[in-house]
C-alpha cells in the first residue's frame, strides 16, 4: 500500500515552502522584472530622470558591431568550456571509478577546485600564465612561443577557457562518478563475457545509462559558461585585450557599471536571459529525446 503524509494544518505546506518562494521572488523574479522595465527606459545625462524609449535600446544594440562581436566570442567561449569541461570530467571520473588504491585521495584532490571562487580561479591561472614569473609562461617562452596573453587575443581566450574549465571540472566529476558507480556491474560483466571490449562496453552500456547525468550537466555547463564565468574573466583579462574575451555577461556589467548606460545594459541582460532560456528549451526539447531513463 502507498503511504501518504497528511498535514493536519492546511497552512503548514505553504509555510514550509515560503522561505524558498521568498528567495526566488526577491533574488530572481524581482531583478528580472526590473531589468525588463529598465530596458525600455533611458536616463538623462545627469541620471535624474528616466523616459520611455520603447525598443530603441535593443535597436541600438543590434547596430553595435562590438555587441555583435560579443555574440561570437560568447558562442566560442561557451562551446569550448562546455565541451572540454565535460570531456575531461568524464575521463577523470572513468579513471577514478577504475582505481583500486588511492581512490579517496584521488577523489579529494579532484573535488577541491570546486571550493575556489571564480575570481580566485582567474587570479591563480593569471599568475601561472603571467609573462615573466608565471611557470607555464616560462615553459612556453622556452619552447619558442611569443607568449603574452595580456596583448594577444587568442592567447587570452585560451587562458580564460582553461581557468573556467578547471573551475567547473570538479562539479562535473562528482556527477559523472556518481552516475558511473550506479551502473550495474552485472551488465558490464555480461558484456565482457560476450566478448565486448572496453570501448564497446563503454559506448553501448555505460553511456546510455549515463545519458541522464550527461544531459543534466550539459544544461548546467551552458548556464555556467554564460553567467558564472564573469569572475574568471574580470580577474584575468577584463574583457581584453581589444575586447577579445568580452563575453555577453561581461559586457552587461561593463556597460551598466563602467559606461553607466543602464538602459542598454538592461536590454543586454534581457537578451542574454532570453538566449539562455531558449537554449535550455531546445536542449530539453531535442537532446532529451536521446536520453535513456
Amino acid at each position: 500500500m502507498e503511504k501518504r503524509v497528511v498535514f493536519q494544518n492546511k497552512f503548514l505546506p505553504y509555510l514550509l515552502v515560503a522561505p524558498q518562494l521568498a528567495i526566488t521572488i526577491i533574488f530572481f523574479f524581482w531583478p528580472a522584472s526590473q531589468a525588463i522595465v529598465q530596458s525600455v527606459l533611458r536616463e538623462d545625462a545627469f541620471g535624474t530622470r528616466s523616459y520611455f524609449v520603447g525598443l530603441e535600446n535593443f535597436i541600438i544594440l543590434f547596430e553595435d558591431d562590438y555587441y555583435l562581436h560579443s555574440f561570437q566570442i560568447t558562442a566560442l567561449f561557451s562551446s569550448l568550456v562546455t565541451t572540454i569541461g565535460l570531456s575531461l570530467s568524464l575521463f577523470l571520473a572513468v579513471t577514478a571509478d577504475r582505481l583500486v588504491r588511492g581512490t579517496t585521495a584521488y577523489k579529494t584532490l579532484l573535488i577541491w577546485p570546486y571550493a575556489v571562487a571564480p575570481a580566485v580561479a582567474g587570479a591563480l591561472w593569471g599568475f601561472v600564465f603571467l609573462p615573466g614569473p608565471g611557470v607555464l609562461a616560462y615553459v612556453l617562452e622556452r619552447a619558442g612561443i611569443d607568449w603574452n596573453f595580456q596583448l594577444n587575443g587568442g592567447q587570452a581566450m585560451f587562458v580564460v577557457v582553461v581557468a573556467a574549465t578547471w573551475k567547473q571540472i570538479s562539479y562535473n566529476f562528482l556527477f559523472f562518478l556518481a552516475g558511473l558507480q550506479s551502473v550495474p556491474k552485472s551488465l558490464i560483466e555480461a558484456a565482457a563475457i560476450d566478448g565486448a571490449g572496453p570501448i564497446r562496453r563503454f559506448w553501448t552500456i555505460i553511456m546510455p545509462l549515463l545519458s541522464p547525468t550527461l544531459f543534466f550537466l550539459i544544461v548546467v555547463n551552458v548556464v555556467y559558461a554564460f553567467f558564472d564565468t564573469f569572475g574568471v574573466i574580470h580577474s584575468l583579462t577584463r574583457g581584453g585585450p581589444a575586447k577579445a574575451t568580452e563575453v555577453l555577461v561581461y559586457k552587461v556589467w561593463y556597460d551598466g557599471f563602467e559606461a553607466q548606460d543602464l538602459g542598454g545594459s538592461s536590454a543586454q541582460s534581457v537578451i542574454l536571459m532570453v538566449i539562455v532560456i531558449a537554449l535550455t528549451v531546445v536542449q530539453f526539447r531535442y537532446i532529451e529525446r536521446k536520453v535513456h531513463y
